[in-house]
């Protein structure tokens, strides 16, 4: 019998891979991707004391999220960067949730670059 393939499944299991080595310091943050099908999420993350400093998404009120998704992911990246650098964080380690470093997820990366960030 031929089984299907559950896509989010294999997404989180790489995703655990990624998270063994992967730690967010005070120093350098995590920054952590999350997409559904329609909106994506970013927040910058401190592991060692288990709280959020920053985070946008594309349903945060007060943003204009016009466009292409991909140019949504973008705008997130570099308003989370605008936000990043009035917490004090300039550097960060680039989570990319288990999802391929390809369309919308590079594109937040694009855009939190050019925001300011380091990673």
């Amino acid at each position: 019998m031929i089984k299907n393939t559950d896509k989010n499944e294999i997404r989180v299991r790489r995703h655990k891979s990624i998270r063994r080595t992967l730690k967010g310091t005070a120093d350098k943050p995590r920054l952590n991707v999350y997409k559904s099908l329609s909106h994506i999420y970013a927040q910058i993350i401190d592991d060692i004391k288990g709280i959020t400093i920053v985070s946008c998404s594309s349903v945060t009120k007060g943003l204009d999220v016009s466009g292409t998704k991909k140019d949504v992911a973008k705008m997130i990246g570099s308003e989370l960067a605008k936000r990043a650098k009035k917490k004090g964080v300039k550097k960060v380690v680039f989570d990319r949730g288990g999802y391929l470093y390809t369309g919308r997820v590079a594109a937040l990366a694009e855009g939190a670059r050019e925001g300011g960030l380091e990673f």
